[in-house]
């Protein structure tokens, strides 16, 4: 019997797909198909992939060709497929000829002409979404730049008062604007990087206009506000994304699964740090209306790894700030320290001083060390007491993780559109718990307010 394997994505299923499948098929008497795993496809750059991997496998299923599908999850994972199911041909399409030709040690490799005028890449692209961009800060050219990745998305607008930080390209964008309401009117969706005290007002506003909205952390200044938005987004079957990329990191992810899966035994402390040195402190800093203090430049950061890892409702939490004494809410540096049942979390946040911008997680059996920036590290490693048995863990991370919280945001919609409701989809694609978003939106909002708050003058 003469075994075959080939191996794709298949998004979005289509007649050229199954046509390389039955001419894989006619190479041989036993097809086995490798799929695509969502994060296998991060790691290698393809992060427009739509639909998730049960449905790209179901897809596969139903053409009945396959006689064994596999899910395709590392690099160097076909040496190993071929030689444990005794394979004889490697079929693939002729975009990739040449690039296995190593594979012929191990078997008949064979490229196969793919069918013309059809791809994935054109059915993904085929409706694309408008979207507007709101902030004024030099952050905002990146997430041009990366949208511009993102299939399925097209930035026409950008809402802003003061465009001197904006490059060349954010600003050729058809409508530019410091009219909100003309924005709300030229898009399907929102991205919101404005100040924080404008967040809550501007996302309401987005909804109201029917708009799906993903807005920089945090999206409201109480636990009030936040509940108020995701009920409206509910109300009107809307997405409403809590925007923190380092969710949607795989290396980030894959932590918090080893995490969860007890590798470092029961966690008792979290601590991070997220500082830099360009924001406030002047003659760096924007003027006092339009910068960040560091808790709302760094705060939601800093929390996110504390809350996905001890959970979202602390017995107490306690902020002390080095502030300027005419402005005790407008903090240069702070620390955060948090009390759980049966653990304790320390964030250090400072957009007016440096430290070691390190993630540390502490437990009965090992720890778990990610180096600065932790927020958009490739890398972490877990650590024990016999250096031995210390493994370190590293992912590609493309764009510090921003385009695949965009991919992310526009599988929510469309998951919304195939009848999921806001929680179901955003526990689909594993991103920011809404009581994490809530819990945040508290904390943040406990600063400003002075609860629990130690104010110390600059």
């Amino acid at each position: 019997m003469t075994k075959v394997i080939t191996y794709g994505t298949y998004d979005h299923l289509h007649r050229g797909h199954v046509r390389l499948l039955e001419r894989a098929r006619s190479l041989g008497d036993y097809l086995i198909v490798g799929v695509t795993s969502d994060d296998f496809d991060k790691q290698r750059g393809k992060i427009n992939v739509q639909q998730p991997l049960e449905e790209r496998v179901a897809a596969v299923r139903a053409t009945g060709l396959a006689d064994k599908i596999i899910v395709e999850e590392y690099e160097g994972q076909k040496i190993d497929d071929i030689k444990r199911y005794g394979v004889d041909v490697f079929t693939v399409g002729s975009d990739w000829a040449g690039r296995f030709d190593y594979l012929k040690e191990y078997c008949r490799v064979v490229y196969l002409e793919r069918t013309r005028g059809v791809s994935s890449t054109e059915i993904r692209s085929t409706k694309r979404l408008r979207c507007g961009l709101v902030g004024y800060t030099d952050y905002m050219n990146r997430v041009f730049a990366e949208c511009g990745l993102v299939n399925g998305l097209e930035v026409v607008a950008i809402c802003a008062n003061d465009r001197s930080l904006l490059e060349e390209g954010l600003l050729g964008v058809s409508l530019i604007t410091d009219d909100y309401d003309e924005m709300l009117d030229a898009v399907d969706v929102v991205y919101i990087h404005s100040h924080p005290d404008c967040h809550y007002d501007q996302a309401k506003r987005a909804l109201e206009a029917g708009k799906h909205v993903m807005c920089e952390s945090p999206i409201a200044k109480s636990s009030a506000e936040c509940d108020e938005l995701f009920s409206l987004a509910d109300e009107r079957g809307l997405v409403l994304m809590d925007s923190l990329r380092t969710a949607y990191s795989t290396a980030f992810a894959r932590m918090l699964l080893l995490i969860a899966g007890g590798r470092i035994g029961d966690v008792v402390s979290v601590d991070v740090t997220c500082t830099n040195l360009n924001t406030n402190r002047p003659p760096y800093s924007l003027s006092r209306k339009t910068a960040w203090s560091s808790m709302e430049a760094w705060g939601p950061t800093a929390l996110l790894p504390i809350f996905q890892i001890l959970g979202s409702r602390p017995e107490s939490v306690r902020i002390s700030s080095l502030c300027e004494s005419r402005d005790a809410s407008f903090d240069y540096f702070s620390r955060i320290d948090i009390e759980f049942p049966g653990a304790v979390a320390s964030a250090k946040v400072g957009a007016g001083a440096k430290s070691e911008g390190s993630l540390v997680v502490s437990g009965t059996k090992g720890y778990v060390y990610v180096p600065a920036p932790w927020w958009k590290t490739d890398y972490f490693e877990i650590r024990y007491e016999d250096p031995a048995d210390n493994r370190r863990y590293f992912y590609q991370l493309d764009g510090e993780g921003i385009r695949f919280e965009w991919v992310a945001f526009l599988r929510m919609i469309e998951s919304m559109a195939k009848g999921l409701d806001g929680e179901e989809a955003l526990r689909r694609e594993g991103g920011i718990g809404r009581e994490i978003t809530r819990a945040t939106c508290e904390v943040i909002g406990s600063f400003g307010l002075g609860s629990n708050v130690r104010y110390m003058e600059g």
